[in-house]
């Protein structure tokens, strides 16, 4: 497979000189193992963040290809039962907030299992997905939520223009941290998007990164990690203006911008999510700074505490085969001499093993069955629907542990 070196900005071509992050060498996060492939050697990747001298933008370094990690993928929306209802609630609003009907039409932009969309076919409002895993797609187009097989970017807008017609809202969550070629990418939504229409896009926040080291989710999956004034400066570029945006507790803290072709005066929650920015000094250089002493305290410590339950006798799982748990284990250097299994609800990942830790991925029964004395959770972000989902450790004396954004042993 090759792999492309980015030495410039993908956004504004400046040479690339600062460098954010260093996390060594690893695996894909997505790149799940059969026990065949055990015996084979993995290929590892080296995974840096370089931030733009220029524009600010974060990126990883270097370019994995996105057809080979994203035409066959693991990830489906719809095994978290938090997620789906963010999903119905942001629906119904902007159904509301556009009054959309049945001569309205909305597209969205990797729409994975059709998680989102549904909601607007059961409101029968027209509607169309762009999803580049085929397996994930097949999901969609099965659950009779229209889905078109295609990587987005300006000519498949063009295309699928003239095939469906332009949309009155585009939707895309998640999405624009694995885009690697980010100019034609939002080049499509300025063709797709209806004169008078609305895009919302919803990603983690670099402030929320940085300030409680959610190291984690870099991988090279993502490409690139996004703060408002980043944003803003490409979508301007771009001839698209972002007029509102809200802060959510998604992902561990996103942005959900709101963008369209006019130019409109900024919301006042717009102008604060600009202060706190500023605040926080990402307007500059040296808000990026210092990051990778504050990973370090944070590698160190859950390394301590599996070694002591180690020591101790006590028996470590964990919780969530996600691909920030597999950046957290694999710069850890955490393994199965350290934790006996990941537990696990999609299908699809289960019988499988951890990308570089080789950890066995399970179903959830086996949670209750083996008894751990700790379950680390890896998508610490879900950390309060799993509590509630599995109330019954207690009964065994067992644990929830999170390692972000520092060790959190929970009662």
């Amino acid at each position: 497979m090759t792999i492309t070196a980015q030495h410039h900005c993908r956004f504004c071509k400046a040479p690339l000189k600062t460098v954010f992050l260093d996390l060594g060498e690893t695996p894909l996060a997505n790149s799940y193992l059969s026990k065949e492939h055990l015996a084979l050697p993995e290929p590892k990747y080296p995974l840096f963040v370089h931030v733009c001298d220029e524009c600010l933008l974060l990126q990883a370094q270097p370019v994995v290809s996105a057809a080979h990690i994203f035409s066959d993928y693991a990830y489906f929306s719809s095994y978290s039962s938090s997620w789906l209802e963010h999903a119905k609630n942001y629906s119904r609003m902007m159904i509301e907030k556009l009054n959309l009907g049945a001569n309205s039409f909305v597209v969205e932009i990797a729409s994975n299992d059709g998680y989102l969309l549904k909601n607007f076919i059961e409101a029968h409002i027209p509607c169309l997905g762009v999803e580049p895993a085929a397996n994930v797609a097949a999901v969609a187009v099965a659950n009779k939520v229209p889905t078109e097989v295609r990587f987005f970017g300006e000519a498949t807008a063009a295309e699928l223009v003239a095939q469906y017609g332009q949309a009155d809202l585009m939707a895309a969550n998640n999405v624009m941290a694995h885009v690697p070629d980010l100019n034609d990418f939002i080049k499509g939504f300025k063709v797709m998007l209806k004169p008078t229409g609305t895009m919302t896009v919803e990603f983690p926040h670099v402030l929320r990164l940085i300030n409680e080291i959610q190291f984690d989710t870099i991988y090279h999956e993502h490409y690139s990690y996004f703060s408002l004034v980043a944003i803003e400066r490409i979508f301007k570029h771009h001839g698209l203006t972002i007029f509102d945006v809200e802060t959510l507790p998604t992902h561990g803290g996103s942005l959900r911008i709101y963008a369209g072709h006019n130019d409109v005066a900024p919301t006042a929650r717009m102008k604060a999510v600009r202060a706190a920015e500023a605040a926080a000094g990402l307007h500059t250089l040296a808000g990026y700074t210092g990051f990778a002493a504050r990973v370090k305290t944070v590698t160190d410590g859950l390394m301590a505490f599996l070694k002591d339950a180690k020591a101790q006798g006590k028996k470590v799982a964990a919780y969530g085969a996600a691909a920030k748990g597999n950046t957290l284990l694999n710069v850890c250097g955490a393994g199965t001499d350290l934790i006996g299994y990941v537990i696990d609800k999609n299908p699809h990942k289960q019988n499988h093993y951890m990308p570089g830790s080789h950890i066995p991925i399970m179903a959830p029964d086996t949670l209750a069955q083996t008894k751990p004395d700790y379950v680390l959770v890896l998508p610490w972000n879900l950390i309060d629907e799993i509590k509630g989902e599995w109330q019954g450790i207690a009964a065994w004396g067992g644990r929830f542990v999170t390692a972000i954004p520092q060790l959190k042993i929970w009662g």
